[in-house]
């Protein structure tokens, strides 16, 4: 696959990458890596597309990081933030509100499935999801049932970076080394049917058995005990884990009968990436809250949100009861701005009828790479997808720590890369590639991803 320079490129490439070698700490990064080669350096987007500060252009399989729906260098939006910049830099929402705010709590309420007519903004998703369980703590300590504050998540599920939302996160590794973190969280199982030991040969059995699970957990500990339940509509970590048919619903009848409060965190499934505005649309459930962030703002400026329902605003509204919670930049003049632009152009452009006019063809491209001997499963929806990669198709047997280190870190990533392909490799479960691209995207991008995923596979079969 040709890659194409950028003759635009003044920076000095070097220089950059020598300074972030000696300065930057940078994020989920092993610093070693770059004592021999240079730290990676994007200056430039376009569309679907990222330059280095070499000049090599590279498809953005990722969106960033889950984020830019709209694509790169959209300048309506710098406008829209340049506007807001000159009108109001800065103000807090403590006990004050400004215009940008207001319309866009009112927007993201007007769109949200059922009565989530409270909008509470903050800067990121975790910060998000650290907000929900704050929140549900609280209300029930005010309606009279200050027992419920446990949570519960998914295996391998990932919600954050914050004591918080860390404690709820359930990949194990990402949390040793900052233990101990908050009690009072328990694990679920996930919903990934191709590893599936319950009800193998049945998807809506095994959606039911899934979901009594979380019966299970809730019995144990005692509905009296519990406060949410957290759940992605498709779970990212592992390799986008799809939801069985009748799983929400049932989750759902649990959430009611034992008084739980059922969190759809969406930080990366909302506004498009599966096709709807909220996942909790396309999967015909009814949360109680929503926590989002990244497509918000298409990663143009920080902001998250976390709706609410009436019930849960209700115990606030009354005397001087207050939710002691909030940040300096939650709720950003600017971010939310941009915010209320993006939506704008996602309407304007159809993105979510693009996405799930588009996501078959997708799905069927990623598809033909099934004849490989490394690619166990695709699986996903809308314009977000995960391959599984596997040592065995027959056995579905998978690498060993050993080769992971070998064929993912020491060799797939980087030649992904290499090769013109921004995406993410990743075994924090089984070793996945991990797709997620702008949603202006069509045929030409899935097919230059399907070509260069065949030939970096490829590649990598001959290293097991």
């Amino acid at each position: 696959m040709t890659t194409t320079a950028d003759p635009a490129a003044t920076v000095d490439a070097a220089a950059l990458a020598q300074s972030a070698r000696s300065n930057l700490w940078m994020h989920f990064t092993r610093h070693s890596a770059y004592d021999t080669t240079d730290v990676p350096v994007i200056v430039r987007g376009e569309g679907a597309y990222i330059w280095d500060a070499r000049g090599k252009r590279y498809l953005d399989g990722l969106a960033g990081l889950f984020a830019v729906q709209v694509g790169h260098g959209r300048e309506e939006l710098a406008e829209a933030a340049a506007r807001q910049t000159k009108q109001l830099a800065y103000f807090p929402l403590w006990g004050h509100a400004h215009p940008s705010a207001i319309e866009l709590a009112e927007r993201l309420a007007a769109a949200s499935p059922g009565d989530l007519n409270r909008v509470f903004f903050t800067v990121s998703g975790g910060e998000s999801v650290e907000t929900a369980w704050k929140l549900a703590k609280q209300y029930f300590k005010l309606v009279g049932k200050p027992t419920k504050h446990k949570v519960i998540s998914r295996a391998l599920a990932y919600h954050g970076t914050s004591q918080g939302a860390l404690s709820i996160t359930g990949i194990p590794g990402a949390k040793a080394d900052f233990e101990p973190l908050v009690p009072s969280t328990m694990r679920v199982p996930n919903t990934n049917f191709y590893r599936a030991t319950e009800h193998a040969d049945d998807y809506a059995a095994y959606g039911r058995w899934a979901a009594d699970q979380i019966e299970q957990a809730i019995e144990f500990e005692g509905a009296d005990t519990v406060a949410a339940v957290f759940l992605e509509p498709v779970q990212n970590t592992g390799g986008c884990f799809v939801p069985p048919p009748g799983y929400f619903e049932r989750v759902r009848e649990i959430c009611d009968k034992h008084d739980v409060l059922l969190v759809s965190d969406e930080v990366i499934c909302a506004f498009g990436r599966v096709g709807y505005d909220f996942a909790a649309k396309r999967y015909g459930y009814q949360p109680d809250i929503i926590t989002t962030a990244k497509g918000l703002t298409s990663g143009y400026a920080p902001l998250g949100a976390v709706l609410a329902s009436e019930r849960l605003m209700d115990p606030f509204t009354r005397g001087a009861t207050t939710f002691m919670h909030g940040s300096t930049y939650g709720g950003h003049p600017v971010s939310c701005a941009v915010a209320l632009a993006n939506l704008d152009l996602m309407e304007r452009e159809d993105l979510y009828g693009h996405v799930l006019a588009n996501e078959s063809a997708f799905r069927s491209t990623l598809d033909k790479l099934t004849d490989l001997p490394i690619v166990g499963d695709v699986r996903g929806a809308g314009f977000f997808y995960g391959i599984e990669l596997v040592k065995d198709k027959a056995t579905k047997e998978t690498f060993s720590a050993a080769e992971s280190e070998r064929v993912l870190r020491g060799f797939l990533s980087d030649a992904l890369f290499e090769a013109g392909l921004y995406c993410r490799a990743d075994d924090r479960a089984e070793p996945v590639v991990q797709l997620s691209p702008p949603l202006i995207c069509d045929q030409r991008q899935f097919d230059e991803m399907e070509q260069i995923l065949r030939d970096t596979l490829t590649q990598a079969w001959k290293l097991l």
